[in-house]
């Protein structure tokens, strides 16, 4: 099945979504950790924990960190979690690269390794990993359908999917007050930061077109998960989901 977040791209219509998002990470990669903050005004420091935390019940020892980024959400896991190992796997070198020098400075490359996957094909055996993690990265996916089935593929059974994203609010006024930011407070704080302003206001087009709570809980059961559960965090900004793999 196709989605509507997946024909949305950053530059155009004719490359690979993959190829266009990798590109587009390269582009925003020195300037990413300082807009992503400033945007959500420090809000997403919150919402990380918040979800790192749900897996704490489950003690997982090793942990894929999909779409890692320059390397957050897996160093806030390796802090509030204490797993053997974490590989965070993204499509662009350049984002890892920062990551890298993060977590050698936090003196935690014991725990964390990063190296470069496509999460529609990745490397790994099948039944590898205790969770994995997917922050802010699901709606960059190429095939929402086919990223699900290759992170079940590569969970242990009984294993554990962590999903935070971004979502449209869809309350008065917050879902005013959130139009009026995502459509020109992001798209020109990103042309200040990066001059990448295609890459926001792709960001906001991709928010929009993500399924969101009971829908996007339907497509997790379709893909083979079970035990679905979400929460919204900041008036419907952000959404969690939570999901186990069958033992």
């Amino acid at each position: 099945m196709a989605y509507q977040q997946e024909i949305i791209t950053p530059y155009n219509k004719d490359e690979r979504k993959g190829a266009q998002v990798e590109k587009m990470f390269d582009n925003i990669a020195p300037t990413y950790d300082r807009l992503n903050h400033t945007l959500s005004l420090g809000i997403d420091r919150l919402w990380r924990n918040r979800a790192i935390d749900s897996l704490k019940p489950f003690s997982p020892q090793n942990i894929l960190d999909i779409a890692t980024g320059t390397g957050d959400f897996a160093i806030l896991a390796a802090k509030r979690l204490n797993p053997k190992h974490i590989i965070g796997a993204d499509i662009s070198l350049e984002m890892m690269e920062i990551a890298t020098h993060k977590v050698n400075q936090l003196v935690l490359e014991r725990i964390i390794s990063f190296q470069r996957e496509d999460c529609m094909n990745l490397t790994f055996s099948d039944n590898t990993f205790d969770a994995v993690t997917v922050a802010y990265g699901a709606r960059n996916f190429e095939s929402l359908d086919k990223g699900l089935s290759e992170i079940l593929r590569v969970l242990k059974p009984g294993g554990h999917l962590l999903m935070l994203e971004l979502a449209s609010p869809k309350s008065s006024p917050m879902k005013q007050l959130f139009w009026i930011y995502s459509r020109l407070v992001i798209p020109l704080v990103g042309w200040l930061f990066s001059r990448d302003v295609k890459a926001y206001n792709y960001l906001t087009d991709s928010v929009n077109a993500f399924p969101q709570g009971e829908i996007m809980e339907s497509i997790l059961r379709q893909n083979g998960f079970y035990k679905v559960r979400w929460k919204r965090f900041t008036y419907g900004i952000c959404t969690m989901y939570l999901a186990r793999k069958r033992g």
